[in-house]
C-alpha cells in the first residue's frame, strides 16, 4: 500500500486532479454495477473508494501547504 500512495505523491497536482475525476466516474459506475448485483463490484468499489479518499488527502495537504507558505 505504502508504494501505492508513494506513486500518488509523485504526481503533480494537475495529474493528481484529473485521477481525483476519473475516480469518482469510476465510483459513480460501480455502484450501478452494484446496484444490479454484480458480486466482483464490491471490491472494485472498496478499492475505488480508498484511492479516491487517497488523492483527495494529498490535493488537501498540498492546498493547506500552499496556504500556509511552505
Amino acid at each position: 500500500m505504502a508504494s501505492r500512495v508513494e506513486k500518488m505523491r509523485d504526481q503533480d497536482t494537475p495529474e493528481l486532479t484529473e485521477r481525483q475525476r476519473e475516480l469518482a466516474e469510476q465510483v459513480f459506475r460501480l455502484r450501478f454495477q452494484l446496484s444490479t448485483g454484480q458480486a466482483e463490484a464490491v471490491t472494485k468499489l472498496r478499492l475505488a473508494r480508498k484511492d479516491l479518499a487517497r488523492v483527495k488527502t494529498l490535493l488537501r495537504e498540498r492546498e493547506l501547504r500552499k496556504q500556509n507558505g511552505k
